[in-house]
């Protein structure tokens, strides 16, 4: 039998959730976009969602994650701010980490469900 561990890993408040690989996925084309318009695009995903995600991880941890930049001459738009940057590397660590330490139980339960007859 042929099967993959699919794994999604949520951090939520009161049931609600505002973060995870999406989330994460947003922050980082921000970082490379730096346009909130150009990252939800990037990601396929509408503006109102997108601006909606940012409002929900910036009022679960109690901090800004962006700061906007309107006018300049390179009209810059959004930047991470500094604790944002450190929150997604730790993140996507920490999210990688869960990912691999439930390998190990995924190849023990596939070898015991490939004995049973």
């Amino acid at each position: 039998m042929d099967m993959n561990l699919k794994i999604k890993l949520y951090l939520e408040n009161d049931n609600e959730k505002f973060m995870g690989i999406g989330v994460l996925w947003l922050l980082q084309a921000l970082q490379t976009e730096k346009s909130l318009r150009a990252a939800a695009s990037r990601l396929g995903i509408s503006y109102s969602k997108a601006y909606n995600m940012i409002s929900n991880l910036e009022q679960a941890v109690g901090r800004p994650v962006v700061e906007r930049r309107h006018g300049g001459h390179d009209r810059s738009g959004i930047v991470l701010t500094p604790w944002a940057r450190s929150f997604i590397e730790l993140y996507d660590s920490f999210q990688n980490r869960c990912k691999d330490l439930l390998n190990e139980p995924f190849e023990d339960f596939r070898k015991k469900l490939s004995e049973i007859q």
